[in-house]
């Protein structure tokens, strides 16, 4: 495969690119917003909308039939249409985003639906040319630089071959037996692809399997894409749902993209990079290009290098069926990453128009307040020598975030120069926060309750006993800073 990529201090070798540093902007950062927003938000009713609506049977093949028609005569070339984005207004957002701590945004450039958020010149099934006529990516990165954060976008553009195959298929059963979906005709092609060859009938729908495609020329126009995106946006952040494309003995794609991210970044920076991939390989020796992404988990304990979890309050595309994750959740799902070395990216799911409900406006406002009080204990902090204290662990299963039954034992720690931040997951009935993992050398000098100030302290023996007062500064975990002699 052969490209012209920016010239600069990385090469697109995995020798090259494992040279890389992640910037201190990302590790200081700890909490990013996220856009997961596209034409796949307009039924309102979940993600992979553009997949299963041809999923005969599946609960958005039926929404979809009795709402819209049937996807032989009303498919995903119309629904596009329909996204107008007529109320989205990114500033204001934005202003509700810093307010809640985002250091850092994310804007989805486009989902594996293969329709564009952005002013593409390759592809004309875009927001400028249809549905909301608008620049999405350009929008987001406006607001976001009037704010001073930095910016990035999303591509899941690596899987749309392989899984926008279903398009391709037609009913087996009922008044529309045999009829061909849209995604058979030519005329419309370039948005449903030449995928046949991943087109198998006798398939179950819940077989994702291939996630990337052995294609060549997918690659390389993947690569074409990628490329147009990092030239127009210089982004600070680019993320790939799914490993670096194109998987075993196929990475030649990826790692050019990477290398143009990077080289790109360093141009505007005085020859060093200042932009972070994240990607969802958990092998080291593929992960270690960039920065490991883990959607909707974490890891046990702390990493040595930087890492992310992207996570959402509800559903990763607007879904009324959706039950939010509430703010008390929300928070120590941020505070238990970030003992570990870990960043949260959290996605706000909007609805069509580009608003949110007032139940995320409340999650956020509430964020904010909590963000005020314990902040000093979150950005620029460094994990110590183990992430916390006590029993309760969350649940590394899957995709589950379940909520932690915390105790008041439980406490999760940061660091930043010679403070010692706890997190002390739930307020303690006797207002006393007993710290154990102190050795008798490490000598306390102060302790201070954030949103409150000094508090007693005794260190009998390296444990470390504090009295706290009879009111709690935040309803949430709240953090006591430890400064050590």
């Amino acid at each position: 495969m052969k490209l012209d990529i920016k010239k600069g201090p990385f090469e697109p070798t995995f020798e090259s690119l494992r040279t890389y540093e992640c910037p201190e902007w990302f590790r200081d950062a700890k909490l990013g917003i996220w856009s997961h927003w596209g034409a796949q938000s307009v039924p309102m009713y979940g993600d992979w909308y553009a997949r299963n609506m041809y999923c005969e049977g599946t609960d958005q093949y039926l929404y979809h039939i009795r709402h819209y028609g049937h996807p032989s005569k009303f498919g995903y070339k119309d629904l596009v249409q329909l996204w107008k984005a007529e109320k989205f207004d990114p500033d204001s957002l934005m202003d509700l985003y810093v307010e809640a701590g985002a250091n850092y945004f994310v804007a989805q450039a486009m989902h594996h639906d293969h329709f564009f958020n952005y002013d593409s010149k390759i592809h004309r099934w875009n927001s400028v040319n249809m549905g909301p006529k608008k620049d999405i990516v350009a929008l987001w990165k406006r607001a976001a630089e009037k704010k001073g954060l930095p910016f990035g976008f999303s591509e899941h553009l690596g899987a749309t071959f392989s899984w926008w195959r279903w398009n391709k298929g037609s009913d087996r059963e009922g008044p529309y037996k045999g009829v061909p979906y849209d995604g058979n005709d030519p005329a419309y092609e370039d948005l449903y692809l030449p995928n046949r060859e991943h087109y198998n009938p006798d398939q179950k729908y819940s077989d994702i399997e291939p996630w990337f495609t052995s294609n060549k020329w997918w690659h390389k126009r993947w690569l074409d894409i990628i490329r147009e995106l990092i030239d127009l946006y210089e982004p600070d952040f680019l993320y790939t749902d799914g490993g670096l494309p194109f998987g075993e003995n196929m990475y030649e794609a990826g790692l050019h993209a990477v290398a143009h991210l990077y080289n790109t970044s360093a141009a505007k920076h005085n020859g060093k990079n200042n932009a972070v991939y994240t990607q969802k390989d958990r092998r080291k020796e593929i992960y270690s290009v960039g920065v490991l992404d883990i959607e909707r988990s974490q890891s046990p304990d702390i990493k040595p290098e930087p890492w992310q979890t992207d996570t959402c309050l509800g559903h990763w595309f607007y879904d009324v069926r959706a039950v939010y994750k509430k703010p008390g959740h929300v928070i120590e799902i941020l505070v238990d990453i970030i003992s570990k070395n870990g960043n949260l990216l959290l996605n706000i799911p909007q609805k069509p128009d580009g608003t949110i409900d007032d139940e995320c406006k409340y999650t956020l406002k509430e964020m904010a307040k909590w963000i005020k009080i314990c902040g000093e204990g979150v950005y620029g902090t460094r994990p110590f020598r183990i992430a916390g204290e006590g029993q309760s662990k969350v649940i590394i299963e899957g995709f589950r975030e379940d909520a932690v039954e915390w105790n008041s034992s439980d406490f999760r720690f940061t660091t930043k120069g010679k403070t010692l931040y706890a997190f002390q997951m739930r307020w303690p009935e006797d207002n006393r926060a007993v710290i154990k993992s102190l050795t008798p050398a490490e000598k306390v000098k102060n302790v201070r309750l954030l949103g409150v100030g000094d508090v007693p302290f005794e260190q009998p023996y390296g444990t470390l006993v504090v009295k706290l007062p009879d009111k709690k500064p935040t309803e949430y975990v709240n953090c006591i800073a430890i400064e050590m002699e």
